[in-house]
């Protein structure tokens, strides 16, 4: 299996609901989100997929992310915006997009240096 990767960053804001229901003070993030694809075949100019493509994929599904505040919109309204619910939103969104034959094994979205969370099926 052959396997590339990409990444981009975001800024953005969160504000954890925490166990006992009270809300941790807002504070901002510089998120780096990386993208993980595979496929058992290189296609006919032998390559997964092409990186600029592949970026500009995740780029486009990170967009509505930038600069807001995590908890006000949609998804995150209802799911607590922890990286690993990031990371599960990214890898739903990126999944549908890309080309046949190509899969997404992982999101990884790094929080803050050494503060990192994976989500992949």
């Amino acid at each position: 299996m052959f396997t590339i990767s990409v990444e981009t960053y975001f800024q953005a804001s969160h504000r954890l609901i925490l166990p006992d229901g009270t809300k941790e003070p807002s504070h901002n993030h510089k998120w780096q989100v990386r993208a993980d694809v595979s496929s058992n075949r290189l296609n006919n100019i032998g390559i997964v997929m092409n990186f600029d493509k592949l970026r500009e994929l995740l780029e486009d599904c990170v967009a509505e992310l930038d600069n807001t505040a995590l908890e006000k919109t949609g998804y995150f309204r209802q799911n607590n915006p922890t990286a690993e619910n990031v990371a599960k939103y990214i890898y739903d969104k990126l999944k549908s997009r890309l080309p046949q034959g190509v899969k997404l094994q992982s999101i990884e979205v790094v929080e803050a240096p050494g503060c990192s969370a994976k989500f992949g099926e």
